[in-house]
């Protein structure tokens, strides 16, 4: 239609929202589906969070905020980066938007000009290019290779930065591999960036807490304080409080970001759900005792998935250090045909032979950025994946 906006041309509809879509359809329409697609935790959120928001309401808190967050909110998330990250910021350095998702939007609207490079490490989260474009800007992309555990080096970071290069990008544990850069790997690259000035750090430290294992999260800002002043450190209760539908994300920044990021929530969806925003206190603020046992569970989910798929024919599937996601390798796959006559070209193929004959949906890999791989969420049931992973099994063995 000739109407819309020729920026709308540049970006697509998120392939993890189509595939779940997809998924629900097929369910709807009586056919046997194990949704692997979406990232979403299973478990219900905790009752003291419940508990606070019902509080809430009772109280008449139901009103317009500050565009932003408010003064509490701000408090507590001040409080949370003091505690676990050892980062100090101050209330009008925070930033509260309707989920991660919009707070990294905002920034690249707040920020980007044409011409304006940002780094994507590949895999990437499927939203990051879509946003940088909307911004204006122009998407870099650093290949993480599976035999590097999907992780970029401070070589191919130095060599991707340019005089245009805007921000670098940046996601541990990440999804869509759950691979989670250490201390020691992350000083690598900060060091890069500490010698270009004009880059800024957008750090997405969603599954900070989902972190298994020995592997210990940190945050950039946190490894290489000279990085502080440019550095945009955005986080979330969505994935660790199961807190996916109460879309509250959040951030700490320079003082003049946070005010532009403000401008343009002021003139887009103004402040976050107040009702979300007092239970996110909660969240932040209350006890985090179900952290660990939900984490245990993610650890055994983890490795059931891990052992089933590195058993079919044709997948190699690393393991994660954190977040709820594996990305298999599917390089063997392709050339081969499925038992219903699919030929898999790509990971497209794969994925849609997969959901078509067994009822399996998962996200191909080119959507992330790096082929031929497919994502497998994994945070749902033992007995839903069990089932998924023996369909998967079969349908590899079927492959000829």
């Amino acid at each position: 239609m000739t109407f819309l906006s020729q920026t709308l041309a540049r970006v697509k509809p998120s392939p993890t929202i189509a595939v779940t879509t997809k998924a629900a359809e097929l369910k709807a329409a009586g056919k046997d589906v194990i949704g692997l697609g979406a990232g979403e935790p299973d478990f219900d959120t905790p009752q003291n969070i419940k508990e606070a928001a019902v509080a809430a309401i009772a109280e008449g808190k139901t009103k317009y905020t500050a565009v932003d967050g408010i003064p509490e909110l701000k408090a507590a998330i001040c409080a949370k980066f003091a505690r676990d990250n050892s980062l100090t910021y101050t209330p009008d350095q925070i930033s509260v938007g309707t989920g991660g998702k919009q707070i990294l939007y905002n920034a690249f609207m707040a920020t980007l000009n044409p011409g304006d490079e940002v780094i994507i490490p590949a895999p990437y989260w499927v939203s990051y290019p879509d946003m940088v474009l909307l911004g204006g800007g122009t998407p870099v992309f650093i290949d993480g290779a599976l035999e590097r555990g999907y992780k970029i080096t401070a070589d191919q970071l130095e060599a991707a930065i340019t005089p245009q290069t805007k921000w670098f990008l940046f996601n541990s544990p990440s999804n869509p591999t759950g691979a989670g850069y250490s201390w020691e790997e992350l000083k690598a690259l900060t060091d890069v960036l500490v010698r270009h000035p004009h880059v800024w750090v957008m750090t997405d430290d969603m599954y900070e807490h989902l972190a298994y294992d020995d592997f210990t999260f940190c945050t950039p800002a946190e490894v290489e304080p000279a990085l502080y002043e440019r550095t945009l450190t955005v986080n979330g209760v969505s994935k660790a409080y199961a807190m996916t539908g109460w879309r509250i994300g959040y951030a700490g920044g320079p003082v003049e970001l946070i005010k532009a990021m403000r401008k343009v929530q002021s003139q887009s969806t103004s402040n976050p759900c107040s009702v979300s925003q007092w239970a996110a206190i909660e969240a932040l603020n209350g006890t985090q005792d179900f952290l660990a046992p939900h984490n245990e569970m993610f650890v055994r989910r983890r490795d059931l998935v891990v052992k089933r798929l590195n058993e079919a024919p044709g997948i190699e599937c690393p393991v994660p250090e954190g977040a709820f996601y594996v990305y298999p390798s599917i390089a063997e796959c392709i050339g081969k045909t499925s038992a219903g006559g699919t030929v898999i070209a790509d990971d497209e193929a794969f994925a849609t032979a997969l959901l078509e004959e067994t009822g399996v949906a998962v996200v191909f890999g080119a959507a992330f950025g790096l082929s031929p791989h497919f994502r497998v969420s994994y945070a749902t049931s033992d007995e839903a994946l069990a089932a998924a992973c023996d369909r998967i099994v079969d349908f590899c063995e079927k492959l000829t």
